[in-house]
């Protein structure tokens, strides 16, 4: 009972994840990056420090610092994200970003030193060949907002690669308060030096940035790092698998937007990829 309401919750999470594209795309549209992220993460950061504060003292000097470095990968996972959705749908964003859950096998064995399992390099391929059908435009050259959010999948997998090393070194929820901080004070210093911000902010910016902030941020990490204990690292991986499914629904549903068929293969294939990178023998 305590694994499927775990994997029951995990799905949930992801459901709202892979809903924020839509919110995020429709955001920016009409104010400045930056200045959303650094509402957004700012909201996050004061839920987060409300409900689980007082674990900062656990944290050691070195392990603050790794959650400062974790920080750095989250914040250009999100600005790389968020840049990318001015200049692409939703729904390719969603499958693109999950490309991060096959790139971490590779990354592991060129930072870790640990061997890429067979299925993990035939994720990589299919997925490679999948974005290609996914991106690539009756001209054969994939759209400025596809290369953007290519970035974020990269930043991803370095962050889930980050977590995976020095989480369980230390408080794992101490850690992501950092984080989410960290991304914060990024985001405002980078808006207040290279942005304008309109006034008075509008008031669907404000539920996007309550929603992405409070739910997809603040709860969504407070919910995994509670509940991932009762279910298995595999199970966990093919459940955050349907993200990009859940965005590509959502940008059908609430923006209206269309995947070519070749586009659809593409977003087949890259989901067959993930799925296979992570299947054990």
């Amino acid at each position: 009972m305590q694994r499927w309401q775990a994997d029951a919750s995990l799905l949930v999470v992801t459901l709202v994840w892979g809903s924020t594209f839509v919110w995020v795309k429709q955001s920016v549209a009409r104010f400045p990056v930056f200045a959303f992220l650094s509402l957004r993460f700012a909201l996050a950061a004061l839920v987060l420090a409300a409900l689980f504060g007082r674990r900062l003292r656990r944290l050691s000097w070195r392990m603050a610092g790794a959650g400062v470095g974790i920080g750095l990968c989250l914040f250009g996972g999100y600005t790389f994200q968020t840049l990318g959705l001015r200049f692409t749908t939703a729904s390719k964003a969603g499958f693109i970003t999950g490309l991060s859950v096959v790139l971490v096998p590779i990354f592991a064995a060129l930072v870790l030193r640990r061997r890429p399992e067979p299925q993990a390099l035939l994720g990589v391929l299919l997925c490679t060949l999948g974005l290609a059908l996914l991106t690539l435009g009756p001209d054969w050259t994939p759209a400025r907002g596809d290369w953007i959010v290519l970035g974020c999948a990269f930043c991803f997998a370095l962050h889930i690669l980050a977590v995976s090393y020095f989480a369980p070194q230390t408080d794992a929820l101490a850690l992501t308060v950092v984080q989410v901080t960290v991304v914060a004070l990024l985001s405002a210093g980078t808006s207040l030096a290279t942005e304008a911000w309109p006034w008075p902010i509008p008031q669907g910016t404000y539920a996007a940035a309550i929603f992405t902030g409070v739910l997809a941020t603040a709860m969504a990490f407070a919910i995994q790092n509670r509940v991932q204990v009762f279910t298995t690292p595999v199970h966990t991986a093919l459940i955050f698998a349907s993200e990009p499914v859940f965005a590509g629904i959502f940008g059908y549903w609430l923006a209206g937007e269309r995947l070519t068929r070749q586009g659809l293969l593409g977003c087949g294939v890259i989901l067959l990829g993930m799925l296979v990178a992570e299947l054990r023998r």
